[in-house]
């Protein structure tokens, strides 16, 4: 007779990142006071892997405090320091493979 232990299983959903679908927890120590916080609206998003480039890339722009891309609703939360030139937004989405809509209402 043998023995046979069962280890919990962590359940997966989402891409390879992470058990949430994303590379990034998107945790952050609060927003700091005066920040700006925008969404934007970005297509082409299927997966963690995707909210990664995407957060990567916005994150380079200069006043940029925390960035959040959710790809199920296409959203990325940007919270900067002043509001950001839409351009710059929109080239590093092109940038990172994928298309800025515009700023959600």
């Amino acid at each position: 007779m043998s023995a046979q232990t069962e280890l919990p299983q962590a359940e997966t959903t989402g891409s390879c990142c992470s058990p949430s679908g994303s590379c990034h927890s998107g945790a952050t120590a609060g927003t700091p006071q005066g920040a700006v916080t925008t969404v934007y609206e970005v297509t082409g998003m299927t997966c963690g892997h995707c909210e990664g480039a995407v957060s990567s890339e916005i994150s380079e722009i200069a006043g940029v405090d925390s960035v959040k891309a959710v790809a199920a609703t296409g959203e990325v939360t940007v919270v900067s320091a002043a509001p950001l030139d839409e351009a710059a937004v929109r080239a590093a989405v092109d940038e990172a493979g994928y298309e800025l809509v515009g700023v959600k209402a």
